[in-house]
């Protein structure tokens, strides 16, 4: 029984694998799917972006997509940040903005290498005070550009000082990704001595580690890609940022 368990988990997760929707083709600093923006507001939106990318190598992407395709903005967030691998390698120093038309959400995904700067309470300050408000009175462009400066102020080592609305209070960081996984993984292993005794029991505990343990190695980033004369240069993803919408 164990064994037929196990093996419908394996198929699951493998038909979930395939079933994700393709990730779009990094085109550019600026990759407007959604075509939120004007030629003359893209392009400076490219140059603001490959200015700060030459001063610092930081690599900012402002991404807007007409939909999610069924996944949340965080799934998708961190399948575009693994996937272009935004930063250099070794450094980890990449961020998206992300901004998906339908459902309303944007996303800050910050690299490894930028996550002591562009925390995950700057980027919800960022998204809540800078974008979010232009948004609800339509000026998308007013909003993307607000967001990117803001970003990049504070990727500068200028924090943006401010509360965030929906708290009134000032923002708190989260515990890391990695934490969580810690306390998931004792939790395991305390399930895993009263879950049985024997062979059974050590190939149920052994099923929940492998499936713990690859998602823990899942938070590692991607490789480069290239394409338009702009590409990643295998920046690591895990997760980092925050989310809201307007």
């Amino acid at each position: 029984m164990l064994r037929a368990l196990s093996g419908l988990c394996l198929v699951f997760w493998a038909v979930l694998a395939f079933a994700q929707p393709p990730v779009p083709a990094l085109t550019g600093r600026v990759v407007d799917r959604a075509e939120l923006l004007d030629a003359a507001q893209e392009a400076e939106l490219n140059r603001l972006l490959a200015g700060h990318e030459q001063a610092t190598g930081d690599q900012l992407v402002v991404v807007t997509l007409p939909d999610l395709a069924g996944r949340s903005i965080e799934e998708t967030g961190l399948a575009l940040g693994r996937e272009w691998g935004i930063g250099q390698k070794g450094r980890d120093n990449g961020a998206l903005l992300i901004v998906a038309q339908a459902e309303r959400r944007i996303r800050i995904e910050v690299g490894y290498g930028l996550e002591d700067r562009l925390t995950d309470a700057q980027s919800a300050l960022i998204i809540h005070n800078l974008i979010a408000p232009a948004f609800r009175q339509g000026d998308f462009a007013g909003g993307i550009r607000a967001g990117v400066e803001g970003m990049i102020q504070v990727v500068g080592g200028e924090p943006m000082e401010g509360y965030l609305p929906a708290l009134g209070q000032p923002a708190q960081e989260q515990p890391p990704l990695l934490v969580l996984l810690i306390v998931f993984l004792v939790m395991l292993a305390v399930i895993g001595i009263g879950g049985g005794r024997g062979g059974r029991g050590r190939q149920a505990r052994s099923v929940m580690a492998a499936a713990a343990l690859g998602a823990l190695m899942g938070r590692g980033g991607g490789g480069g890609f290239g394409g338009g004369g702009f590409g990643g240069g295998g920046g690591g993803f895990g997760g980092g940022g925050a989310s809201g919408g307007w």
